[in-house]
């Protein structure tokens, strides 16, 4: 577990790298929960990342930088990137800036039961 302007946490299942990402994603914490994602991500190389927003308060233009040049890493060398479970605030502004329709948005929570559907 990793804190830096809120909580990231990395978890490997299999060649799947979930990062999960709390707290808030502003011009403050964003350049240093980039390097610690770019770290983990350069050195597993994983198939697929999947960045997890659900517990993501707020979030600026920062926090869309970081998501688009995660995307950008993983791409140059083949791997898959999603965001998964973003919060209504970080989907509000994937939204605005029509990133949903460049990068995968993946829900796998039923947010009022809890269930999982992935």
């Amino acid at each position: 577990m990793i804190r830096s302007g809120g909580q990231v946490v990395y978890e490997t299942k299999g060649d799947t790298l979930v990062i999960r990402v709390g707290g808030e994603i502003d011009h403050h914490s964003a350049v240093a929960v980039r390097a610690g994602i770019d770290e983990q991500i350069l050195e597993a190389r994983p198939g697929r990342v999947l960045l997890e927003l659900s517990r993501v308060d707020f979030m600026d233009s920062s926090g869309l930088g970081l998501i688009m040049g995660r995307f950008a890493l993983v791409s140059k060398y083949g791997g898959k990137f999603a965001v998964l479970d973003p919060s209504p605030a970080v989907l509000k502004i994937l939204r605005l800036a029509g990133m949903d329709r460049m990068i995968t948005v993946l829900k796998t929570k039923d947010k009022k039961k809890g269930n999982e559907h992935l």
